[in-house]
């Protein structure tokens, strides 16, 4: 949005102040002007005159210089981001891409997941349908929309939720999912078959209001409001309403067992479209020349007041599902393993990463503001633009591990199915075929819940210390690769690309009998031998 077009917005609120002052000009609307004048300037495009870019088709990049960033300092950010198992990390300033760099084996063209980021996309969904008039209030109590259904443990404190405590996270709902620890609820509720009346079934633990307690069931019951205040699934709306007007056109999302689209997290989207959403809220929710979010709500998330208590990051604040450090003037739309999209108002950025493992939020605020060293154009860098550009091309190359020698019982084992009981790897049965010009692997997983089938995987493998991909389907794209530790030890490495998973299997033959070792998805130690008779 322009500096224009928000003060014009402005305007209307001091003329009325002043009609009720029965004045002209009143000082007390002169206060409001200025006010609002300097909210508008702060996440407005920096550059004097220069006019908002929009990448409805494509996005435009620039030389890090031209916008103000040095080159030098972005390549040592990327070596930042190789210590955090980053699959990618992406800047936009003013409007336009300055960095854009993938560390293989990811790459631009594989949606990925962004955990529960995928919250703030659904709280941005509530956002468009309170200003298309499908939600009259964000104080609307929750039960509204589910009178049609037999609930369990109903008291006065049920009974006062409210869709802003569910964007809040301060439901007061019985729910377990620490930052830091175990999401018990949260599993449980992944075994059910109708996770919306699991969600609504629990007791209340506290008042609506009193306690941030981080709640994934929360974000699920307002999705699947979304569809009942759309008249579809979430997904459909958001096509309609978000994607498709931001040129979004590469996205997927699980489904929970009736179909409702996760509203906790299992968003996949491509990362310069991760940047588009963004980019919306840096443009204060304008898009072209429509308005799609309304600007209370902008002025809320990026202003968050609820306090997360972590006493790890005590300068964490919450609200509309996105994440905040006020004092660093940044917020986030936040996933599990550092799928961000991180906005910068004051530095005119939008930073987006995907990855696999964590990643400290403020150090990395720090080290993006840090790269910026001026609001207008810096002399070229050509020293520095090379070392950039050497990064780039360095991460996005896959480089050879190191592999053992083929012993002569790969040729015994090779095609071999090997089943397993049920265990906490989820490994039904595993058969390698080796020896062969086309290495592959065939993989059967159990049921992760209730009602959900077992999955089969058939993927090549690479025995030359380098990934091979198999298809991307809807669980996802997988790029494996083993070596022989010994003379009866395989090791293998299957990356979820896209996904912040990366399972490390050892393989111990011995006979018929095959040991199969690693972590299950809580980081502990799981090992398993295969059923007698393969």
């Amino acid at each position: 949005m322009s500096i224009r077009s928000c003060i014009g917005r402005s305007l209307v609120v001091v003329i009325a102040a002043c009609s009720l002052a029965g004045s002209a000009v009143s000082s007390a609307a002169l206060v409001m002007l200025v006010l609002a004048a300097s909210i508008c300037s702060h996440s407005v495009y920096a550059q004097d005159g220069a006019a908002t870019v929009w990448p409805t088709r494509q996005w435009q990049t620039s030389t890090p210089e031209e916008q103000g960033m040095d080159s030098a300092v972005l390549a040592k950010l990327l070596d930042f981001g190789t210590t955090r198992s980053l699959d990618s990390l992406l800047l936009v300033r003013h409007g336009r891409i300055v960095l854009d760099a993938y560390y293989a084996p990811y790459t631009a063209d594989i949606p990925h997941r962004i955990n529960s980021a995928t919250k703030a996309v659904v709280g941005t969904l509530l956002a468009i349908a309170r200003k298309d008039g499908l939600l009259d209030s964000f104080d609307r109590p929750m039960l509204d929309f589910f009178s049609d259904r037999g609930i369990a443990n109903v008291d006065d404190r049920k009974k006062a939720i409210t869709i802003q405590n569910l964007l809040d996270m301060t439901s007061g709902l019985d729910w377990k999912e620490p930052l830091d620890g175990r999401p018990d609820t949260m599993i449980e509720m992944s075994r059910q078959q109708d996770w919306t009346q699991f969600a609504l079934d629990l007791p209340m633990a506290s008042a609506p209001g009193d306690i941030f307690n981080y709640n994934s069931g929360g974000a699920h019951l307002l999705s699947a409001i979304i569809a009942r205040l759309a008249g579809m699934n979430t997904l459909d709306y958001a096509k309609a309403k978000l994607f498709d007007p931001l040129g979004i056109s590469v996205s997927n999302w699980w489904r929970d067992p009736q179909g409702i689209p996760i509203g906790g997290f299992g968003l996949a989207l491509l990362p310069r479209d991760m940047a588009k959403i963004g980019y919306l809220y840096l443009r204060n929710g304008e898009w072209e020349d429509k308005s799609l979010l309304p600007l209370d709500w902008i002025d809320k998330v990026s202003h968050a007041t609820v306090n997360m208590n972590m006493p790890r990051a005590p300068d964490l604040r919450y609200s509309n599902l996105f994440w905040a450090l006020p004092e660093k003037n940044v917020y986030i739309a936040d996933g599990y393993h550092c799928q961000l999209i991180m906005v910068l108002p004051r530095l005119d950025i939008v930073a987006v990463t995907t990855a696999r493992d964590f990643c400290p939020l403020g150090r990395l605020a720090d080290l993006i503001a840090g790269a910026v060293k001026s609001e207008t154009a810096l002399p070229e860098d050509a020293v520095g633009a090379n070392l950039l550009a050497e990064k780039i091309r360095e991460l996005s190359t896959e480089r050879a591990t190191e592999v053992g020698a083929t012993p002569e019982i790969a040729s015994a084992i090779s095609g071999k199915t090997y089943r397993f009981p049920a265990n906490a790897l989820g490994v039904k049965s595993l058969s390698l075929t080796l020896v062969d010009p086309n290495p592959h692997y065939d993989l059967q997983v159990y049921a992760r819940g209730r009602g959900q089938p077992s999955l089969r995987f058939s993927d090549p493998i690479g025995l030359d210390g380098l990934y091979r991909k198999g298809q991307l389907t809807d669980s996802g794209l997988f790029a494996t690769k083993g070596k022989w530790l010994n003379d009866s030890i395989f090791e293998i490495e299957r990356q979820a690309v896209g996904m912040d998973e990366l399972q490390k299997w050892t393989l111990s033959f011995d006979g018929d009998r095959l040991n199969l070792r690693g972590k299950d998805r809580e980081g502990r130690d799981v090992s398993v031998d295969s059923e007698p008779g393969g």
